[in-house]
């Protein structure tokens, strides 16, 4: 049987184990209360007004990492998340040596000509130009890294092999890093961020898609199993340009990436996909935000997961906010989740904000099931064994987002990591 959540509006009937409060739902935090010790932060930067748990609009904002209280647990955007597993992302000095950084072709190819690399400071004018910390641990990783990788699209260049940024790690200690994308007026590109090796790492990218600009972002994180990874990943879309978004987790034991878009001139349009696959012990966490700030402007999310093992966690939370400018909007999400074994658990919360009436369309959706019997039975009425049936079942599934890569090397190295993963549980 499949559990289907279809909810027009923040405010829907609570479900058990969930309150609009943020209550604590991760066993490896120390406090259930979901009200204790809350309070009103007044200081903020970026328009957020400091207000706990309210409105997604309405979250803190800042550089500092001591405007945000200490972590327990409680807060709502940490609520899922086993904070013990952070190894000292929330509380520790970011000291450690962040992974290298090396821009290439695809797939370690020779880098495509024309595309700017460059290592900066933090006085570097671009150097917060996309975005703001939101949450603690990204401020703490503002606050330490020492300089930042920037990598640029030139203004009216068409780059038509993929960029990729690889991102490789070798040490476990906290260490943090800072990425910038810019895609300069009228430029088309995609970039491939992939994080591979062993790290400890809180990563800041900043997005910079500029007017007219059309650009694909692939956040690939294939770790090794012992890698914590939390990555704020944040765009600023200009007027009349196309962004898209791509999350695929497969690895690691802890990696959580929270993604913003925002929409703040005419004509801009988001796509936002994802990818997980969550194994055995896995917490593999995805925290989407899509803000229509101004008219006319257009978003699409769907990210599908599935998860197998005793212990497997995967979290999904999708936060689209129209303000009450944003007067012709058309927007959707979805999340899709499922469940392949016994002892796997797939959170799932769409949350969607309308301020105006005069929209186009909004509208979200999430399900969270096993098999379905009619596919099966389909596949298997026709001499498929199940055990290649509930093969094929998953990957039709998941196919439907490495589709949406469109780099033909790296779509067939994610369709190989998943039948590694089906491997893994004998499926």
């Amino acid at each position: 049987m499949t559990e289907i959540t279809e909810k027009a509006r923040i405010g829907a009937p609570a479900i058990d184990g969930f309150t609009e409060e943020g209550e604590n739902l991760s066993p490896a935090n120390p406090d259930k209360s979901p009200l204790a010790g809350a309070s009103a932060k007044s200081h903020s930067h970026g328009g957020g007004v400091g207000v706990p748990d309210s409105s997604r609009a309405g979250r803190l904002t800042s550089y500092k990492v001591e405007d945000f209280p200490v972590l327990t647990g409680r807060e709502e955007d940490w609520r899922f998340t086993p904070l013990k597993r952070l190894r000292g992302l929330h509380t520790q000095a970011l000291t450690g040596a962040a992974p290298t950084v090396a821009v290439t072709g695809p797939e370690g190819a020779e880098r495509p000509a024309g595309i700017t690399v460059e290592t900066v400071g933090r006085e570097d004018s671009r150097i917060g130009s996309a975005g703001i910390p939101e949450d603690r641990v990204s401020a703490a990783a503002w606050e330490a890294f020492s300089d930042a990788t920037v990598v640029t699209i030139p203004a009216e260049a068409s780059i038509e092999t993929a960029v990729g940024i690889s991102v490789t790690g070798s040490s476990k200690d906290p260490s943090a890093q800072h990425i910038v994308i810019v895609a300069e007026k009228f430029s088309k590109a995609v970039v491939v961020l992939d994080h591979k090796g062993s790290a400890t790492v809180s990563q800041n990218v900043e997005i910079d898609v500029q007017d007219g600009a059309d650009l694909t972002v692939v956040s690939v994180q294939e770790w090794d199993d012992d890698a914590v990874h939390a990555s704020s990943q944040q765009a600023k879309v200009g007027r009349d340009a196309k962004f898209k978004h791509v999350v695929v987790s497969l690895g690691g034991d802890l990696v959580r990436v929270t993604p913003s878009a925002r929409l703040k001139q005419t004509g801009s349009v988001v796509e936002m996909f994802g990818l997980y696959f969550a194994d055995a012990g896995q917490h593999l966490e995805q925290r989407l935000f899509v803000d229509h700030a101004v008219p006319n402007c257009k978003s699409r999310v769907l990210y599908k997961g599935a998860l197998q093992g005793e212990n497997a966690h995967t979290v999904w939370v999708g936060d689209v906010l129209i303000r009450k400018e944003a007067e012709g909007t058309d927007s959707y999400e979805a999340n899709r989740n499922l469940v392949l074994s016994d002892g796997a658990r797939a959170d799932s919360v769409p949350n969607l904000e309308i301020e105006t009436g005069l929209i186009d369309g909004a509208g979200h959706a999430s399900t969270t099931g096993r098999f379905d019997d009619e596919h099966l039975f389909y596949l298997m009425a026709r001499g498929i064994d199940e055990k290649t049936a509930r093969r094929l079942v998953v990957r039709g599934f998941l196919n439907e987002i490495i589709q949406q890569i469109k780099v033909p090397a790296l779509e067939e190295r994610l369709t190989d990591a998943v039948e590694r993963e089906l491997a893994a549980g004998n499926f």
